[in-house]
C-alpha cells in the first residue's frame, strides 16, 4: 500500500520475482545443481529456456522435479505464472512473458534456437523491469548475452555461471564480455546468490518506467509496443541500422545490421535475428550443406556418365567415361576439402 507523505505517496517496497535462465550445451547439470539448492518456499517464480531440437523430446522438467523441491512443468500459453513453480520452454516455441502470464509464440528462430533465450529475456525485462532476474548459463556461443544486458538496462540484475564451473564457458563468457554482471557464481552456489538478490527491497516508482508500461498499451523507449512481446518477429523486424549486403541464413532475405550494446546483431525483415558469432555458425552450416549437395550431384552425374558410357561405342563411350571420371575427381576434391576443414566426412542425419 503507498503512504502519504507531506502530501506525496512514496513508492511502495516490492522484491525481485521473477527469474529467468538461459542454458545450452551442459546446462542440464547445471540446472541440476541449482535447483537442488532451492528452498521448498522459493519466493519467485523461474523460467527456464534450454536450447533443445526444434524436433526433439525433452524430458527437462521431469529431471528439475526430481533434483529438487520445486516443481517443474513444460509452460503452457496463456497461463499466470506463479512464485515457487519451475517453468520449462518446451521444444520449437519460444517462451515470453506478457501482462503476468507465459506466452508461447512459434516466430522465428533468433540465433538459430527456438526456444532461444534472447526473446525471453527481453520480454521478463519489459514486463517485470527491476523484479527480474537473468542468469546464463553452460552453451556454446552467445545466445542470452545480448538479452542479459537488456534485462540490466531495464533495471533488472544480471547473474552468469562461473565460467570455470560451466562445461562448456562460450555463453558465460560471452555474457561477461558484454554486460557488467551483477554476481557470478558456480551452479552450486547461484541459489544463495539468487536467495540474496530476491531479499532485497526495491522501492519501485509510483509510476512505472518505461519498460514496464507495456500492459498499458504504450510504447517503451526503443519504439517496441506489446505487440513484440506477443510475437519476437516483431521485436527482431525492428532492429534499425543499414543493409549489410548479407544474406539470411535461413530464408535467403536482406540482412540489416544493428549495434546494441556495443555488440552487432543482424535481422531480416521476415525476423530471423542473430548475432555476429550466431551468423558465422549458421553460415557454416548453410555452406556445408551446400557443399554436400555439390559432392551428391557430382557422384550422381558421374553415375550417369558410367551408364551412358556402357551403353554407347567408340569415341562416343570414351567421351562418356572422360567426363564421369571427371565428376568423381571434383566430388573427390570437395570430400576431402570438407575433410580438411574439420568438418565430418560424411553429411550428419541433421544435414541430410
Amino acid at each position: 500500500m503507498e503512504a502519504a507523505h507531506n502530501g506525496h505517496a512514496t513508492a511502495s517496497p516490492v522484491q525481485r520475482d521473477l527469474i529467468v535462465i538461459g542454458a545450452s550445451a551442459g546446462g542440464v547439470d547445471g540446472l541440476q545443481e541449482l535447483v537442488r539448492g532451492l528452498p521448498p518456499e522459493f519466493p519467485a517464480a523461474i523460467l527456464v529456456v534450454l536450447h533443445v531440437p526444434s524436433t526433439g523430446t525433452s524430458v527437462l522438467p521431469q529431471i528439475l522435479s526430481r533434483q529438487g523441491p520445486l516443481d517443474a512443468v513444460f509452460a503452457t500459453d496463456g497461463t499466470p505464472y506463479e512464485r515457487g513453480q519451475i517453468y520449462v520452454a518446451p521444444a520449437d516455441h519460444h517462451l515470453l512473458v506478457h501482462d503476468g502470464r507465459l506466452r508461447l509464440s512459434q516466430g522465428p528462430r533468433e540465433n538459430g534456437h527456438r526456444p532461444a533465450i534472447d526473446p525471453l529475456f527481453r520480454s521478463a525485462a519489459r514486463a517485470a523491469g527491476a523484479r527480474c532476474i537473468g542468469v546464463v548459463m553452460s552453451g556454446l556461443l552467445d545466445d542470452g548475452a545480448a538479452g542479459l544486458r537488456f534485462i540490466k538496462d531495464h533495471g533488472g540484475v544480471a547473474v552468469v555461471q562461473d565460467p570455470e564451473d560451466a562445461m562448456f564457458p562460450s555463453m558465460p563468457r560471452a555474457a561477461l564480455d558484454t554486460t557488467e554482471v551483477n554476481g557470478v557464481a558456480a551452479a552450486a552456489a547461484l541459489p544463495a546468490l539468487l536467495g540474496r538478490l530476491i531479499d532485497e527491497t526495491l522501492p519501485i516508482a509510483n509510476e512505472p518506467p518505461a519498460a514496464r508500461r507495456l500492459s498499458d498499451g504504450a510504447a517503451d523507449e526503443d519504439g517496441q509496443d506489446r505487440v513484440e512481446i506477443e510475437d519476437p518477429a516483431a521485436t527482431a523486424a525492428l532492429l534499425s541500422g543499414p543493409p549489410s549486403a548479407l544474406t539470411c541464413p535461413e530464408c535467403g532475405g536482406a540482412l540489416w545490421e544493428h549495434e546494441e550494446g556495443g555488440a552487432l546483431r543482424y535481422a531480416c525483415h521476415v525476423g530471423h535475428a542473430y548475432s555476429l558469432s550466431s551468423l558465422v555458425e549458421e553460415q557454416g552450416r548453410g555452406l556445408e550443406m551446400t557443399l554436400w549437395s555439390a559432392v551428391r550431384s557430382l557422384e550422381e552425374r558421374a553415375d550417369v556418365h558410367h551408364r551412358l558410357s556402357r551403353r554407347a561405342t567408340g569415341n562416343r563411350a570414351q567421351v562418356y567415361a572422360a567426363r564421369a571420371k571427371e565428376s568423381e575427381d571434383h566430388a573427390r576434391a570437395l570430400r576431402e576439402m570438407l575433410a580438411g576443414a574439420g568438418r565430418l566426412a560424411a553429411p550428419t542425419a541433421e544435414q541430410s
